[in-house]
């Protein structure tokens, strides 16, 4: 299917702000200030789009959700499109004013309800507030309707299914810094370490300079990480399944697809004190 499935460039978007099937999604976040996001919105955006918020919009923080960032259920993310105006024909291209991360948490969203043409916007809005690209404070209203789908839940794993398929043989890759996986700077959960058995690769190594690596580079490094194990063998995990999402991003740019995330990641992990805990390298 034509259209952007993982990157697009500021300077190319730009050019297509008038495209009558574009929706643009906001997803500037803080965890210090979960407010910090919508308000930078408000105060400036890229033209035509609209604000997700992470945990008001794309995740589900209801009691019971497994993480801090519980994956949402298909209806409630679904009515949230529809009401953005957002519809299964639309290209979609969300940003961030970080690594990407945030945006890659939408992006993976779209794509387990089956969305193809869904991209995050390279560099974010760092580099497309530095290139002087045009900014909008008009919050859009667009015209509401509904969107249909389901999630592709086979990519969408528990606690329990990850035990599992480590017991098979499967790699898991913890996207969360180093110095967190060895349990030696444990800022945000409260307990430090790993799950025993992941490896590790902090999601900025994805990128160079701000913007993502090619998709040559990714490839070699994926593939000298996974070694004989395949895309589908591989399984994702953070600190809650957000930033995780950033190397789903980069393994399909390399054209390495099929990992899946462990939405509840390492805060659901540490919800059952049976459940094993180690420290150190991997």
């Amino acid at each position: 299917m034509a259209g952007w499935t993982t990157l697009v460039q500021a300077e190319t978007l730009a050019v297509a702000l008038n495209r009558p099937d574009l929706a643009i999604v906001d997803c500037r976040f803080s965890l210090m200030n979960p407010l910090a996001g919508e308000s930078a919105y408000l105060d400036g955006h890229i033209p035509g789009a609209v604000y997700a918020h992470l945990e008001r919009d794309l995740s589900d923080m209801t009691p019971g959700g497994e993480g801090r960032h519980p994956w949402p259920k298909a209806e409630t993310f679904t009515a949230k499109l529809g009401a953005w105006g957002i519809r299964p024909e639309h290209q979609i291209v969300a940003y961030d004013d970080g690594e990407g991360a945030h945006a890659a948490r939408f992006w993976f969203l779209m794509r387990m309800l089956g969305h193809e043409k869904v991209a995050v916007l390279d560099a974010g809005w760092k580099h497309w507030t530095s290139v002087g690209l045009p900014v909008d404070s008009q919050v859009p209203k667009p015209v509401t309707g509904r969107y249909p789908g389901t999630f592709d839940t086979s990519r969408l794993l528990d606690s329990a299914q990850v035990q599992a398929r480590l017991a098979q043989g499967e790699m898991l890759i913890d996207a969360r810094a180093a110095d967190r996986f060895r349990g030696e700077n444990e800022m945000i959960d409260r307990i430090a370490g790993h799950v025993p058995g992941a490896v590790n690769r902090p999601y900025p190594d994805n990128l160079l300079h701000d913007h993502f690596k090619t998709p040559m580079q990714l490839a070699d490094e994926f593939r000298a990480l996974l070694g004989h194990t395949s895309p589908e063998q591989v399984m994702v995990m953070c600190g809650s399944g957000v930033t995780a999402c950033h190397h789903l991003l980069a393994m399909e740019r390399a054209g390495l697809r099929g990992a899946r995330l462990y939405t509840g990641s390492w805060s659901g992990w540490i919800t059952d004190p049976a459940r094993p805990i180690a420290t150190g390298e991997a």
